[in-house]
This record gives C-alpha cells, structure tokens and sequence, in this order.
C-alpha cells in the first residue's frame, strides 16, 4: 500500500505537508475497498477457524446464506470501517519513520565509507525493508487488535435473538467489562502484535521484491510499472502476507472468540467473569497453541487458508488499485 502511493507520488512534486494528506486520503480509499472486498470471505475464514461445524469453506458459507441471509457476510463490517482511516495512517506513518530512519543511516554510512560526496547512497536492503514492514505492523497493532476484536465477536455471534451485542459500541463496552482493557478488549494483543510484524513484514518485503525485479528485467524506473502490474504484485504480496502469518491468525482468531468466564476449578472458587460471553478454553496465547497442536495437529493451524488466499488476491488488487487511481486524481 505504502509503496504504491510512493511510486505514484514520486512525479507529483507537491508540498511535503499536501503530499502526506493525499498519501493519507488515498490510503483510506484503498483500506476502505479492502474491506468491502474482503469481508464476505473474512467472515467464512473467522468462522471455520473457530467453529467445527462446517467441513468447508463452501459449507459455511452456504450456511451462512440459508441460515442468516446475504446480509450476514458484511457482519462486522462498521467495525473496521471506522478504524481504517486510523489504521492506514498509522501504517503509511511508520513505515515511512522507518524507511526514512533506515535511509539516513545508509546514507551515513555510504558518505563515511566513501571520499566523494556525490556517492549515491545505497538502496535499502530486503531485510531493512521487511524491519520496515514489521515496525508498522506492530505500531498497527495498537488499534488493529481492539478493531479485529470486535469484528470477530461480531461475526461470530449468535443470530436472532440470541444474540450477543446490539451493536460494535455495545460490543466495546462487555468487552471492557468482562476484562477490563487489557485481558477484554486487547484480549490475544501478543499474538496480533506477532502476526502484524510477521504479515506486513512480509507483504512490503514481497511487493518490493516483485517491483525492483520488474524494473530491473525491463530497464524502467518503478514509477514507470503499469498499474495493472502494481495490482498484480500487491495481489501476490497479499498471497505471501497470509501464508507467512496464517498460524498466528488462527491463534489470535481463537483468542478473541474464547468466553470470560473462569471455570471454578481454575478460579480457586466460584465460576466467575461475565455471564453470557462463555467459558475460558485458553490461559494465554502459549496454550491456546498447545491446545490447537493437541486436538487438532497441524491442520488446525491452517483451517480456513483456502478462502483466505482467494480473498487476498482481489483484496490486494483492489487496495493497490484503488491507492493509485485515488492518488492520480488527486494529483
């Protein structure tokens, strides 16, 4: 996302202030179609990870259909709606912190190594750029994990009137309550912390690999790559981003649906926690990997991978599209 708006920006020649609010603008155009495009296959992949009733991704969302309507895929949706704008700030900002952190040092490090002034500096290595990567995912990570949070209890709850919560606001406030902020709403924090740095680690590391390799082969500059190429590389870097994180989202996924209640044998004492909201199955992120290796094996690590990977090529796409249309027109 980040290296996309970079590419196009690169001929705009506006004012540094003007330029970082379009880079904004552009990038919560793209989060939005993100997030439209994806979440009828978000909500299948929530619910496979976290349920054993379905035995495919084409039986959940059958079920899905015929049990709570068309509708049902967009539950959730407002949820990361509103935070994207926040969520993409946070990311373009980071990344571009560490980019720009990380350039210095090259540069400092060319001019001392070198006599001549007019010694370019070197372009930043794959690892420079996956550290990058990782440090605005972990930066995501403060609002991403309370926003995924409550999408996936959303997505996840009873239909009708059994339902859970009135409403993502609703949702909030019986997480707060049950555990307060830190084991309610930042419930599995560490392991979206891990999975942010590993996935976006990965995505920059893939989408820049893709493009320098593109540039190089036919001897143009990045800035000269056609957009359908760009859509085409982001695509494939969504693809590398979820197989290189899929088991800690399947972790983290567990985490954020598992009860509050504490079991009496656990607590010393009476069952306590918030009524409504379930049994704790997992002490913290470290069982509830050993459960999973325990009655599942492997595979349950990977439960929901197939529609995940075929919403992470048009949600890709569609994300890298959107950010360099958006960023033509505006400049």
């Amino acid at each position: 996302m980040t290296a996309a708006a970079a590419d196009v920006e690169a001929g705009a020649g506006s004012s540094s202030a003007a330029q970082t609010a379009k880079d904004l603008l552009s990038g919560a155009a793209g989060g939005i179609a993100q997030v439209l495009i994806g979440q009828p296959f978000d909500i299948v992949k929530v619910r496979l990870q976290t349920q054993t009733t379905h035995p495919s991704a084409f039986a959940a969302a059958q079920s899905i259909w015929r049990n709570e309507g068309p509708l049902a895929f967009y539950k959730g949706t407002l949820t990361p709606l509103l935070g994207i704008g926040a969520c993409v700030s946070i990311q373009f900002g980071a990344f571009h912190f560490a980019r720009r952190y990380l350039e210095s040092r090259a540069a400092a490090s060319s001019s001392s190594s070198s006599s001549s002034s007019s010694t370019a500096p070197r372009p930043l290595t794959y690892s420079e750029l996956y550290a990058a990567g990782a440090f605005a995912g972990v930066a995501n990570s403060v609002l991403s994990g309370p926003i995924e949070h409550v999408r996936i209890r959303l997505q996840t709850q009873p239909h009708g009137a059994a339902r859970l919560y009135g409403g993502p606001w609703d949702c909030v406030r019986k997480l707060a309550r049950a555990g307060g902020w830190g084991h309610g709403l930042y419930r599995g924090q560490a392991v979206t912390v891990l999975r942010e740095a590993q996935a976006y680690g990965v995505w920059f590391l893939a989408f820049e690999y893709l493009m320098n390799a593109d540039a190089a082969r036919r001897g143009v500059d990045r800035s000269d790559i056609p957009s359908w190429k760009v859509a085409l590389y982001g695509g494939l870097a969504g693809e590398a981003l979820w197989l290189a994180s899929y088991p800690l989202d399947v972790v983290k996924s567990k985490m954020q649906t598992d009860g509050f209640r504490v079991k009496a044998s656990e607590a010393g004492g009476p069952a306590h926690g918030l009524a409504g909201l379930g049994e704790q199955r997992y002490r913290n992120m470290r069982d509830c990997f050993a459960q999973t290796w325990r009655h599942e094996g492997l595979r349950g690590f990977w439960k929901g991978i197939g529609p995940t990977l075929l919403r992470a090529m048009p949600v890709s796409a569609g994300t890298f599209a959107v950010v360099e249309l958006t960023m033509r027109a505006l400049n």
